[in-house]
């Protein structure tokens, strides 16, 4: 599997995203190319709603509180940096990992 980009900052990890809006069901997709983490998500693009449900749902699969996940860069456009507070980028691939490894089994 193809790791992706995560970056440890002073107060917490970073990753790259392209998120899927209008998808069937919100879930992780996979990986690009160039290691950025693919997500889908149920929400339309339009008033924010699709980085709402992108916030919602990285907040269940790392385990976190909402408000310790902030999209620092392309709020408006397909492709994010999201910042997670105090979680090292070594914790966050663990948590995202686990998601994928148990994504069947629900």
């Amino acid at each position: 599997m193809r790791k992706y980009k995560l970056h440890d900052g002073k107060a917490g990890a970073a990753l790259t995203v392209r998120v899927t809006p209008r998808a069937r069901k919100t879930e992780i997709s996979g990986f690009l190319d160039d290691g950025t983490l693919r997500i889908r998500v149920s929400a339309p693009r339009v008033e924010g709603k699709a980085n709402k449900a992108l916030i919602k749902f990285l907040a269940k699969v790392l385990d976190v509180r909402k408000n310790r996940i902030e999209i620092v860069a392309g709020e408006k456009g397909l492709s994010k940096i999201v910042s997670i507070l105090d979680m090292s980028a070594q914790e966050v691939q663990n948590r995202i990992l686990k998601g994928l490894d148990t994504k069947g089994d629900k």
